[in-house]
């Protein structure tokens, strides 16, 4: 009990900071960067799917390039990168560039995911659109996606969950979320289990509260077919 006193509820460092303070602080930066990267990713994601599915060559080659780099390297070495390489002449703060990073590594794998939920459609249903006198993209707005939607949306919620949990990295920049958070806790008060279990808390609980309702909302979409 009086380790959970000390880690949390007195303030640790010369700065008096309360260690109950910064994790809460730092799990405000944990959801920003996850909601925000995951805006950024759908809308880096939609491009790049229509450009996958494009007959154009010199579209499909940079979008194919894209999503094997970045699903073939580790979003920390993205994150890094990034920040101090790619972005380190610009006055960019850590929080925007762990927005953009993950922004950006969710992107390719949003991308997969709407293109495997427009192919998981049946072809026949492109083809009776287009027999009926409608064009590509009108079969595709009117007809495709609307069905694809059911395919997609569950799976674009493991993609935030999966996307919460790995933003965990943001401390290799210096940005101060949850994690981050109950290291400098944790090296303030030489205390490990408290910081460090309260943050495995938090995760488990905020994976759970989501899962949960991802589970939810697939029922609701399975009792509308």
């Amino acid at each position: 009990m009086q380790a959970i006193i000390d880690s949390l509820f007195t303030p640790i460092g010369q700065d008096g900071m309360v260690g109950i303070l910064l994790i809460w602080s730092g799990l405000k930066v944990t959801l920003a960067v996850t909601i925000l990267a995951t805006l950024l990713g759908s809308v880096l994601g939609i491009g790049t799917t229509l450009m996958k599915m494009s007959s154009h060559w010199y579209l499909r080659w940079p979008a194919n390039l894209y999503v094997s780099v970045i699903r073939g390297t580790p979003v920390v070495v993205q994150l890094v990168i990034l920040y101090f390489i790619v972005l380190a002449s610009l006055d960019v703060d850590k929080i925007t560039a762990a927005v953009i990073a993950f922004g950006i590594n969710s992107g390719a794998y949003i991308s997969e995911i709407i293109r495997a939920g427009i192919q998981a459609v049946d072809k026949g249903q492109t083809e009776a659109a287009r027999s009926l006198g409608l064009s590509q993209g009108q079969a595709m707005k009117e007809v495709i996606l609307p069905q694809a939607v059911k395919n997609i949306l569950p799976a674009l919620g493991n993609e935030f969950i999966v996307l919460l949990k790995e933003t965990a990295v943001i401390g290799f920049i210096g940005g101060v979320d949850l994690m981050r958070a109950g290291e400098i806790i944790r090296s303030r008060t030489f205390e490990d289990v408290v910081p460090l279990f309260t943050c495995a808390i938090i995760y488990l609980m905020l994976t759970y509260s989501f899962t949960l309702m991802l589970s939810q909302f697939e029922k609701r979409l399975k009792q509308s077919d």
